[in-house]
């Protein structure tokens, strides 16, 4: 940087070295469409054949300054009225698919959070299955037990009707 500053100060002595830029060249000295429409401030128009300044204040051309489908901005084959339609299709096209891909996340997320809830709700009714069975087992236990001692088929020694055994 030091460099360049010596080096240019060597040529304003010099009267070589340019500090301040070229003054810009205003858009009606460009007589092709070719020239005018390569730089973004100028807009031309085939109705009246000439280059003029785009008018930044207003985001379309006026009619007064040029009708939209004679006006040429940025390339000479798609006229300014193409050109915005072709802006607006690919800026809907855009917005269109990035809400699709947001609903499609959004569905997906709640596919995926399903399971979770599916598979605790299961494992919550397994377990209650599985605790209503073990009740039931020993419920059938007692009662066969109970079936058993009336009878003598289990020995028991507090059981005054014990079956006698053959020596």
């Amino acid at each position: 940087m030091l460099f360049f500053a010596v080096l240019c100060v060597s040529f304003v002595s010099m009267g070589e070295c340019q500090t301040t830029p070229p003054p810009p060249i205003p858009c009606s000295t460009y007589n092709k469409c070719d020239t005018c429409v390569p730089h973004a401030k100028c807009l031309w128009c085939f109705t009246t054949n000439n280059c003029t300044e785009y008018p930044v204040s207003w985001l379309l051309p006026p009619a007064s300054v040029c009708q939209l489908s004679q006006a040429r901005w940025g390339v000479c084959w798609l006229n300014f009225e193409a050109l915005i339609i072709a802006l607006a299709v690919l800026g809907g096209t855009i917005l269109v698919s990035i809400i699709v891909c947001c609903c499609c996340c959004c569905c997906c997320r709640k596919r995926q959070s399903r399971p979770d809830r599916d598979e605790e709700r299961f494992a919550r009714r397994r377990e209650e299955i599985k605790q209503r069975t073990e009740e039931r087992k020993v419920e059938r236990k007692a009662r066969h037990d109970e079936i058993r001692r009336k009878y003598g088929l289990i020995s028991d020694s507090d059981h005054p009707y014990s079956k006698f055994e053959n020596e």
